[in-house]
């Protein structure tokens, strides 16, 4: 084996097409060590001490699985022995309780009456078409095709373009606040503006607060399942690639007991007429 340092195998990863982005802040603290002095408790300390505030999450994105990928490439180049990263434990996914109907109504009514009309379209978008925030302020008017009745979502989360259907309801309101190419659609700019208004018109409305997260993705998986739609609709729907997730954090099925046993009422054969007799003989 060589004495090949960190950025030796990182240069090299990025040369056969690895992925580049987050290994500068890598790079200034390990950069110059050997890969075969590199040690897994290193690197996950390095992630505490890269992203002291984040989330193990975002640490294990950011610094760990970069970190991972560079030096497999380095024990497949035999720079060094294969090195087993374990990634930094999750914090178990928060659910998010979305808004009924009738919180979701009241909402829009309060909006309608103060003229805050692309605040009332951006929360009913969000509710439709189960889009983020951060997809939904991103929409500009030539991502909007209200004959066809769809919309595009560019460069989401997963980097790839999503395209979602508008219900009727929706194109007549982004027909009301009208569509100007190159201009965003809800006029917002930051999803963090877009929660404080949140905030503050539910108070103003008398209405318990609701993230953007709650009254889009979390309302529009709950939505979908309770109207009867499958599994795989509403996630094809939404944009959701994983079940787990889907299940897991964004699903709150309502009066979910009522519906079974509603359904075992349908479904259930009646008692035969003799077996009645006979027990009130």
């Amino acid at each position: 084996m060589t004495s090949r340092t960190f950025a030796d195998a990182a240069a090299s990863y990025m040369a056969l097409g690895g992925e580049g982005k987050y290994l500068p802040r890598i790079l200034a603290r390990i950069g110059d060590k050997p890969v075969t002095e590199v040690t897994a408790g290193e690197i996950r300390f390095l992630a505490l001490e890269i992203f002291p505030t984040a989330k193990n999450s975002t640490r294990n994105r950011h610094a760990i699985t970069p970190c991972r990928a560079v030096m497999n490439h380095a024990h497949e180049l035999g720079w060094c022995n294969w090195l087993r990263i374990r990634s930094l434990r999750n914090a178990p996914p928060r659910r998010y309780a979305p808004p009924d109907q009738d919180w979701l109504a009241t909402f829009v009514e309060f909006c309608d009456r103060n003229r805050l009309l692309k605040l009332a379209a951006l929360v009913l978008f969000m509710n439709h078409t189960g889009a983020r925030v951060s997809e939904a302020i991103g929409l500009r008017g030539e991502h909007v095709d209200l004959e066809a009745r769809s919309a595009i979502l560019v460069r989401t989360k997963t980097d790839r373009h999503s395209e979602r259907a508008l219900s009727a309801e929706l194109v007549r309101r982004i027909r009301m606040i009208g569509l100007i190419p190159g201009e965003r659609v809800f006029g917002q700019r930051c999803r963090h503006n877009v929660n404080d208004r949140l905030r503050c018109v539910s108070r103003r409305a008398g209405l318990e607060y609701k993230s953007s997260h709650a009254v889009g993705r979390a309302a529009f998986a709950t939505n979908a399942l309770n109207m009867g739609l499958g599994i795989r609709t509403a996630m094809d729907a939404g944009g959701w690639r994983t079940a787990r997730i889907f299940l897991e954090v964004y699903v709150h099925t309502a009066a979910a007991g009522k519906a079974v046993a509603n359904r075992i009422d349908q479904t259930f054969p009646p008692p035969r007429r003799d077996w009645l007799l006979a027990d009130a003989a």
